[in-house]
């Protein structure tokens, strides 16, 4: 018999549509440095950073010329979990200026062989929208980049 992969196609890309972007690093310090270290957005991925990204209830901003995002921490569980909610944006190379809106970055701290693994996940990063791409790009850079750079080696390359 001859069974198309056609039939499988739609599930596929249903399933992947639906992948939000995610991240993991492996970092050489204690879960309470890292998720500090996360919080010191300044140091790693934005120098125009104002506000506080450490306890539930803080808000942020980053900018990048004519781009800012403005974040609020919803949820905080030190050494274990931050969740910042995406309140404001302004993505000015996008046709919709604030696809972030309303989406979450869920960091997620655990240790795994010796050392403590970062999970970070954009929900509402999904390959069908219009960032992807560019935005799949800077995260893989900010965070296996400059983040990691940070944790290990105290140094971190903030836009």
């Amino acid at each position: 018999m001859n069974y198309s992969h056609k039939l499988y196609s739609p599930i596929k890309l249903i399933t992947m549509n639906n992948q939000n972007y995610h991240s993991s690093i492996a970092a050489n310090v204690t879960p309470n440095e890292a998720f500090a270290g996360i919080a010191n957005v300044g140091a790693w991925w934005a120098k125009s950073f104002k506000g506080s990204a450490l306890k539930k209830g803080d808000t942020f901003t980053v900018d990048f010329g004519k781009t800012n995002v403005a974040f609020e921490i919803i949820e905080a569980v030190p050494e274990k979990k931050s969740v910042w909610k995406v309140t404001d944006c302004y993505l000015d190379w996008l046709n919709d200026k604030t696809e972030w809106k309303n989406n979450e970055i869920v960091w997620e701290i655990s240790s795994k062989n010796g050392a403590t693994q970062i999970d970070m996940t954009h929900v509402g990063l999904t390959p069908d929208v219009e960032c992807y791409n560019d935005c799949f790009a800077g995260w893989n850079g900010h965070i296996n980049g400059s983040l990691k750079n940070l944790l290990n080696d105290g140094k971190g390359k903030p836009e």
